[in-house]
């Protein structure tokens, strides 16, 4: 791919992609087990006249579609960061481990100390970075590369899978409100929901934005971005250690979410290159209309059942990534 077509292609996904993200949360809005009708939005928001559909769009659907669109542009935007930063295609919050962490601090509060359930946001998302912080101290040894965080994080990821599952065993009776959460879903999120989680997210999506320089220096290479003036170590820790902090927001409200941060950025990434410039806003963006429009097709698409969304990103990612396996190879890295 030459500079004019990708510069091309980056103007495309420019205006294509907002686009589609708009569409994709009138959508989220509009429909599930009860569709509004198009005319019944502005006069509910604007407060006009009094309608039956008022508490489904403001209550229920308004606030479920921010909050979907928030948890995928900050999986995609940990998913993008980690690949780059560590050189390896499979990097990822769910798979390096950190989502894990969220996950069994979460399972802890749900399943053993129910009486301090209210602060299950907060215990989802510090689990999730202290576990960033033991992945990298496990993986430190004179410096941690990105091989040995790889394979830290991917043994800290099994090992909180066996303590989960232990717990599932241990307490079956209660597991049972667990399930949920555990798939990855958006139900019954509200109001309550985005206000504790939209600071943390859009705090961590604007930092990440600050971000983008040194990411692109660490494409280059460990030495290259010495030379270049970078402190390396600190640089990779500190962009791990904002991975960690989207993904616990992100896990903090809709449970362990996979595949949103490894597939978007390579679709992305194969559309318009490595450039972190528009990788990482694109990516953003991309996971949120992915996130909204599969939640929507989870909660409208099957009659009376409502799947979590985790179920079906899966059944949509599991292929794609296949796919992207046998036509790239290396998944457009390097």
């Amino acid at each position: 791919m030459n500079k004019q077509q990708r510069n091309r292609r980056r103007w495309l996904v420019a205006i294509s992609l907002p686009l589609l993200s708009i569409i994709a949360c009138l959508y989220g809005v509009l429909y599930g087990s009860i569709s509004i009708p198009l005319s019944e939005v502005i006069p509910i928001l604007s407060g006009q006249e009094p309608s039956a559909y008022r508490t489904i769009l403001i209550d229920l659907r308004l606030p479920r579609v921010m909050i979907g669109w928030l948890v995928g542009a900050c999986l995609a935007t940990a998913g993008a960061l980690l690949q780059g930063v560590m050189k390896n295609p499979l990097a990822d919050p769910g798979i390096i481990g950190v989502s894990a962490g969220g996950g069994i601090t979460a399972m802890i509060t749900m399943v053993m100390l129910p009486q301090l359930s209210y602060l299950l946001p907060i215990t989802a998302f510090l689990g999730a970075f202290v576990t960033a912080v033991l992945i990298y101290l496990l993986a430190w040894d004179r410096g941690a590369s990105p091989v040995k965080i790889i394979l830290a994080g991917v043994a800290v990821n099994a090992l909180l899978g066996a303590l989960t599952n232990g717990i599932m065993v241990i307490y079956s009776d209660r597991v049972q409100a667990v399930l949920p959460w555990l798939s990855g879903g958006l139900n019954g999120r509200s109001w309550y929901h985005l206000e504790f989680m939209a600071p943390y997210a859009v705090c961590g999506l604007i930092l990440s934005l600050l971000a983008i320089k040194p990411a692109n220096l660490l494409l280059l290479g460990d030495d290259a971005a010495q030379l270049l003036g970078q402190r390396v170590e600190m640089n990779r820790l500190l962009i791990i250690l904002l991975s960690a902090f989207l993904a616990g927001a992100a896990v903090s409200v809709a449970g362990l979410v996979g595949f949103v941060g490894l597939v978007v950025p390579h679709m992305i990434r194969l559309m318009i290159g490595e450039d972190y410039r528009f990788l990482l806003p694109f990516s953003m963006i991309g996971g949120g209309t992915l996130v909204v429009f599969a939640d929507t097709v989870a909660r409208s698409w099957f009659g009376s059942i409502e799947l979590p969304v985790g179920i079906l990103l899966a059944v949509i990612g599991a292929p794609f990534f296949l796919f992207l396996l046998k036509r790239k190879g290396r998944f457009g890295l390097s």
